[in-house]
């Protein structure tokens, strides 16, 4: 121990003052950093820890028919949130939350892992559980104070019509998926964001979607709420307005009942979608909050396809509704017009004997010409074309009204189908065609594959006169510009075909022989109603297999098909039903011409008129089919047409209604009955 006279060695004292200057140095330096050099930092960091950020989420978009009825509302729901910013011992304070909402606490801590190793920050809440009860609501309000952790939002739920009306063309939502957030389509998406899954709300899903906005409010060091600082209001999504009819759509959904297959309805002149339905159905409403594993599981394992839109995915072979494309084929290519049969129940090609179905009733066609073969829908007279013109040219006229490739529809998922060729059988199959191959893919069988949508639409070209339009679902007078400019697959809106007008003609007078007591779908009629389509079977196996395996015939049932119009030309409306394993044609028929019907009947009642779509004349004048260019305005004494679809330089064919004249000129009268007698429609 030093005395009092004695002193500290000057080195130990120098080391002291070192010492004491190096503390006084790092204690500035640190009080430098923090007021000055990290100021604006820590700011922010002080401000985050009394101001929290609670999300506002935006509504979806109502979906409205093409009348302004509603279709697709919301509903006010709320979730309960987890404030990580808040959080202390969350084992602690697990199995008390869980015991509140009802929830396992196993499941609390997983989606905080989750979120944790997702690397989210630590402001953003993570939702613990959707569409809480009311008593769940209360439980965490009178829990503030206890757990200031614990928070609600509301959340504006999908609310979609009851009994899966229109469940696959608008589809459903679902929480973005992790594949969907490694799709650059997603980039302005996060975790937790409700987005469509299929459907219009997946292809317009961000029109529908809208912008969530956000609430900043003052906590107190509990987390509990002591004042507001700010409010970003959400944007609501923009609504849709379908062009889809209700009434129609009703009629669609009532034909199909109890039945597996799908209904399209479309208005030919403009490509508007007015109805479409898919069997089985689905019930969108399972999806607004989350689809249970069970009812996914039994979705899809189901092996009928409940999640598949079968009017724009289903890839059957047409049966004998592909004989109007035939037809157009045969005539187009000069084969067809002088073509004469004899059905005497089948025939024999390339060393094989093809049936004809009329064979299964012991009868027979007899002669048989081109209106004769399809308002009777002969296969023999459909072999003998097919023969004749090969598969190339019927591949290129099947290819040009639309088949083998997808119509473009403003829905997603559509697929393209499948039309033969020798180039495509080389290309997928690394095969040679073979000739005989033909013989089947004359009566719409083979590898022929098309979808309801795809029938729909070429047929309604040819009933238009050779007019392509691409169908869908919403009009693009709703859409921004950026949809506008984008075409689907660079699919034109609009297509010209160049079909005879008499080749037109003749095929549609055979397609109203259809639905005539000549024809195969007789018991379709509907009186008064000019009312034209086309039948079909198609086979799901082999007849070699059928015979191969016992209950093949009763389990592996045919398809049935039907397409019809109305007006036969020009139609307003064109109608393709398809009823899986629904045996006939004729079956399909009857199911389709009741939607038909209520379309007819609707337009009658609106327009006041009940002579629309009639089968008869108009009095005082008779139907003439007739080709005619643009009547010069000047001219008051043009004929009135049936349908307005001249172009100013373009050849047009249509129905003319040619006035009669005076009582007093017999000849004149005379003609015209003439005349009347022989054409379709006439008095």
């Amino acid at each position: 121990m030093l005395g009092r006279n004695e002193k500290l060695p000057q080195t130990k004292l120098t080391v002291v003052q070192y010492v004491t200057l190096a503390v006084f140095l790092v204690l500035s330096y640190g009080l430098w950093s923090l007021q000055i050099r990290k100021s604006d930092e820590y700011e922010v960091r002080a401000q985050q820890n009394r101001v929290r950020s609670v999300p506002i989420l935006a509504p979806r978009g109502k979906i409205l028919d093409r009348e302004g009825r509603l279709i697709v509302d919301n509903y006010p729901s709320f979730s309960a949130l987890l404030l990580r910013d808040q959080l202390r011992d969350l084992d602690a304070d697990s199995e008390r939350i869980a015991e509140g909402l009802h929830i396992p606490a196993e499941d609390i801590r997983q989606k905080v892992r989750k979120d944790q190793l997702a690397r989210k920050a630590a402001y953003e809440p993570i939702i613990i559980k959707d569409d809480i009860t009311p008593d769940e609501r209360a439980f965490i309000e009178s829990h503030k104070d206890e757990f200031p952790e614990l928070e609600t939002l509301m959340v504006h739920r999908r609310l979609y019509p009851r009994d899966g009306l229109l469940a696959h063309l608008i589809g459903y939502v679902g929480e973005v998926s992790e594949d969907m957030l490694n799709s650059p389509k997603y980039d302005l998406y996060e975790r937790g964001d409700i987005v469509g899954q299929s459907g219009i709300e997946a292809y317009y899903n961000d029109l529908l979607m809208g912008k969530n906005g956000s609430r900043r409010v003052l906590v107190d060091s509990k987390g509990r709420e002591v004042g507001r600082q700010s409010t970003e209001p959400a944007v609501v999504g923009k609504p849709l307005k379908l062009t889809i009819d209700l009434d129609i759509q009703y009629a669609a959904e009532q034909a199909l009942e109890g039945r597996n297959g799908a209904v399209v309805a479309m208005d030919p002149r403009t490509g508007e979608i007015l109805a479409m339905v898919s069997r089985p159905i689905f019930d969108p409403n399972d999806f607004a909050v989350h689809v249970s594993r069970d009812v996914w599981n039994r979705l899809v394992t189901d092996p009928a396809h409940p999640l598949m839109n079968k009017a724009i995915q289903a890839q059957l072979a047409p049966g004998s509704t592909f004989k109007i494309i035939m037809s157009v084929a045969g005539l187009q290519e000069g084969i067809a017009q002088k073509l004469k049969v004899n059905c005497p129940g089948g025939g024999t090609f390339y060393g094989r004997y093809f049936k004809c179905w009329i064979s299964d009733k012991h009868l027979t066609h007899g002669s048989v010409d081109i209106s004769k073969g399809i308002y009777q829908s002969c296969d023999t007279f459909f072999y003998t074309l097919a023969e004749r013109l090969g598969i190339e040219k019927i591949a290129k006229w099947a290819m040009m009204l639309g088949l083998g490739k997808k119509t473009g529809i403003d829905l997603p998922n559509e697929v393209s189908g499948v039309m033969p060729s020798e180039e495509w059988k080389s290309r997928n199959f690394h095969q040679k065609w073979y000739a005989g191959e033909v013989i089947s893919v004359g009566i719409g069988q083979g590898a022929v594959a098309v979808t309801p949508i795809q029938l729909a639409h070429a047929i309604a070209a040819i009933t238009t006169g050779g007019t392509l339009v691409r169908p869908h679902v919403v009009a693009s007078d709703q859409l921004p510009p950026e949809y506008k400019d984008v075409s689907a697959d660079h699919i034109p809106t609009v297509t010209h075909l160049p079909i005879d007008p008499q080749n037109w003609m003749t095929i549609t007078d055979a397609m109203a022989g259809v639905v005539s007591s000549i024809g195969t779908a007789g018991s379709a009629h509907l009186q008064g109603v000019d009312f034209a389509g086309k039948t079909g079977s198609a086979q799901v196996v082999s007849n070699t297999f059928r015979k191969s395996k016992a209950g093949a015939s009763s389990i592996f049932k045919d398809n049935g098909w039907f397409v019809g119009v109305t007006p036969r030309r020009n139609p307003e409306i064109v109608v393709a039903l398809l009823i899986e394993q629904g045996e006939h044609g004729p079956i399909a028929a009857q199911l389709a011409s009741k939607v038909i019907k209520a379309f007819v009947e609707k337009q009658r009642r609106v327009h006041n008129n009940p002579m629309l779509f009639s089968d008869k004349a108009d009095p005082g004048s008779v139907p003439m089919a007739a080709v005619w260019n643009t009547a010069d305005p000047d001219d008051h004494h043009e004929p009135q047409l049936d349908a307005d679809r001249a172009a100013d330089d373009h050849l047009q064919g249509g129905t003319m209604r040619i006035k009669m004249g005076k009582a007093n000129n017999a000849d004149l009268r005379r003609s015209s009955r003439a005349l009347a007698a022989i054409l379709p429609g006439g008095q």
